[in-house]
């Protein structure tokens, strides 16, 4: 690693990436624009083989939160999955007053404890969200602002997919590597794949797979781990994505490059001042080795949000179509 961020550093990477009124005064969804009808129509056409892949880690008690880690967990937890009503209650005569035999279940989950959308209204750049918005916008009713509802009708288009770990000849990228520009192009040519405007780009570390493999999440949530390097903002624009996803906790590398005080900086300018919303914690161990055998990294990508109003992230159940 070499320099570390400042706050000035962030300042100037703030005032070079902002996109603030790129889309109109008034927008909510920031990147997702880029995705235009014709590119739908476009990734509908590489459906081949009729493949679904689910990039979901299943929602359960099993899942990466509570797990040992530097970095205190902020109220996530795993998912709460609770029976209303059961077969075994039926099968005693417990009926409800219908009468009718049946199950019932809920669940209690913050919306960013596994695959998930971190929405636009989750980060902020000083006191603002995207689009220069006053992040008081986001009150105890929820984001009055860039709240992930908006998103309900997007998340669809041509899925990218870039094994940076197996580009560069590992099963996983090791904790702490930051990913360079040059690993994302590089990877994206060994891969025989362009990426183009609008796309959503899923990016695999692999290091999802090395806790699984070892069967214990620590250090998962917000410890050490493989991810984008600041630098890659360039990339980010460069490229005019419309989403970015990984198979990590917080998708850019950590430790952070950055001074003490500074944490996660790649979110400050990517989400409050580039719009770009981004997926993380994505399972892509079954992708990864399908597309290593057929050899295409792109498909139809859909991954919608739940439309939860006021929402600044979601739980999704990201699809790879091939």
């Amino acid at each position: 690693m070499g320099r570390k961020l400042t706050r000035q550093d962030l300042r100037e990477a703030a005032e070079k990436y902002k996109s603030w009124g790129r889309w109109g005064p008034q927008d909510e969804i920031g990147t997702l624009n880029y995705t235009r009808p014709e590119d739908i129509v476009a990734a509908a056409r590489l459906v081949r083989k009729g493949k679904v892949i689910s990039l979901a880690l299943n929602f359960d008690n099993a899942g990466p939160q509570g797990a040992k880690s530097k970095y205190p967990a902020l109220g996530r937890i795993n998912p709460l999955h609770t029976m209303l009503r059961t077969g075994t209650d039926a099968y005693s005569g417990v009926l409800d007053h219908r009468g009718i035999r049946a199950a019932d279940d809920m669940v209690v989950m913050p919306l960013q404890c596994g695959t998930q959308w971190d929405g636009l209204g989750h980060v902020f750049y000083e006191n603002y969200m995207w689009n220069g918005y006053d992040c008081r916008e986001v009150t105890s009713l929820g984001a009055q602002k860039c709240g992930i509802e908006k998103t309900k009708n997007k998340m669809v288009g041509r899925g990218v997919f870039l094994d940076v770990a197996r580009a560069l000849g590992k099963r996983w990228l090791d904790d702490g590597y930051a990913i360079t520009c040059d690993d994302l192009d590089r990877t994206a040519r060994a891969q025989k794949v362009e990426v183009r405007r609008g796309d959503y780009v899923i990016v695999r570390t692999g290091q999802m797979e090395a806790k699984l493999e070892a069967g214990s999440w620590d250090g998962y949530p917000g410890g050490d781990a493989p991810g984008f390097g600041f630098e890659t903002l360039e990339w980010i624009k460069r490229t005019e994505l419309a989403a970015l996803a990984s198979d990590t906790w917080g998708c850019e590398v950590r430790p952070n490059e950055t001074e003490p005080g500074i944490n996660q900086p790649w979110h400050w300018i990517t989400i409050p001042l580039m719009g770009m919303t981004m997926g993380e914690i994505f399972y892509l161990k079954d992708l990864a080795e399908d597309c290593a055998a057929d050899g295409v990294h792109e498909f139809l990508f859909v991954a919608p949000a739940l439309p939860i109003t006021g929402a600044v992230g979601s739980p999704t159940n990201p699809l790879a179509i091939k």
